[in-house]
């Protein structure tokens, strides 16, 4: 495409020669001739330089740059656009393969595509263009809504709802049993997992992530949020709109988090805690009780960002402040033998 299609379709200013060709799409320092690029962080502007990049998606004129320029004010949302403008193939029905097993009463949409070796249970309800591959297993009585994609390897368990535009990367599991046992005679007895699973509109799931259906009621996953790989979301969790849910993190059962949330890597969360909204929780902080709205939590049990820090600093310094009172504590020790002499 020429530079300036890109601009009708994604908005922004061109300065330099609209014309430019522009075949793909590429992170700065790895992109050639012919593509386009983008810059975020004003600090790294040096790279606008040295990229061999025919475009750059900016925020602000660049002084000396030679290179075409698209102006706009949020270059990485841009961007992400271009990648989807020159990347994406359209989207083409394949229907149902005749290798799928598709239950009674299945409702299926227009323009579907259903992959060989998928199971779609009985009385399941699947949405116009939505898309099931290879090997993945729909219940009884699972809704899927429209344009979701269902990748390989994933299941979803009976009675589980899936929104609109829905993404679930390969070997995810929704509506598995939760992890609910009573404690009696020196035994555990499982308690019945009778709820379901809700996730609402543009949510995206990722590779091998788990989310356990509820013991009654249903566990929910707010629309537009975004759970990375290898997460654990425990049975009647509730997580709120556009959060932000990176790899192994792991949810307690009952928990609930407030919309647009973020949670890092490795955050861990006990059962029946709230976390409210706009809170950010630091990699690996382990949250052990309710968290107010907007707060920046770190560290084990987790605490504000900026007191954790405070301790970090202090924590570094131990064996120095430990030495030093060793020191003080011979001086004394010698001072006290030489008084009683």
């Amino acid at each position: 495409m020429r530079l300036r299609e890109i601009a009708e379709i994604a908005g922004g200013r061109i300065i330099g020669d609209p014309e430019v060709e522009i075949k793909a799409a590429s992170g700065i320092v790895d992109a050639g001739e012919g593509d386009i690029t983008f810059l975020a962080d004003r600090r790294k502007r040096g790279y606008a330089f040295t990229t061999k990049a025919t475009a750059i998606i900016v925020k602000e004129e660049i002084e000396g740059l030679s290179k075409s320029m698209l102006i706009v004010d949020n270059p990485a949302l841009t961007f992400a656009r271009v990648l989807d403008i020159l990347h994406s193939k359209p989207y083409t029905p394949i229907g149902v393969s005749d290798k799928a097993i598709i239950g009674k009463d299945v409702t299926l949409g227009r323009d579907v595509s259903v992959y060989p070796f998928v199971y779609i249970g009985s009385r399941a309800r699947i949405g116009d263009r939505v898309s099931i591959f290879p090997n993945a297993y729909i219940g009884e009585d699972v809704s899927i809504g429209d344009e979701s994609i269902i990748y390989p390897n994933v299941t979803i368990r009976e009675n589980v709802r899936i929104g609109k535009r829905v993404i679930v990367h390969p070997g995810a599991v929704i509506g598995a049993d939760g992890f609910g046992y009573v404690h009696d005679s020196g035994r555990h007895h499982k308690i019945p997992q009778v709820g379901t699973v809700v996730i609402e509109d543009d949510v995206e799931i990722g590779a091998n992530t788990t989310i356990d259906r509820a013991t009654t009621g249903a566990t929910v996953i707010g629309a537009g949020t975004k759970i990375d790989n290898l997460v654990q979301v425990g049975h009647n969790v509730r997580i709120g709109r556009n959060c932000i849910i990176v790899a192994q993190v792991g949810i307690g059962g009952s928990s609930e988090i407030g919309d647009n949330t973020v949670l890092g890597g490795q955050v861990g969360i006990r059962d029946h805690v709230r976390v409210g909204r706009g809170v950010m929780g630091a990699a690996r902080a382990g949250i052990t009780h309710d968290i107010p709205d907007g707060q920046i939590v770190s560290g084990f049990p987790a605490i504000s960002h900026r007191e954790w820090l405070r301790a970090q600093a202090i924590y570094s310094k131990l064996p120095e402040y430990i030495r030093r009172l060793q020191r003080l504590e011979r001086r004394l020790g010698g001072s006290d033998k030489g008084h009683k002499k």
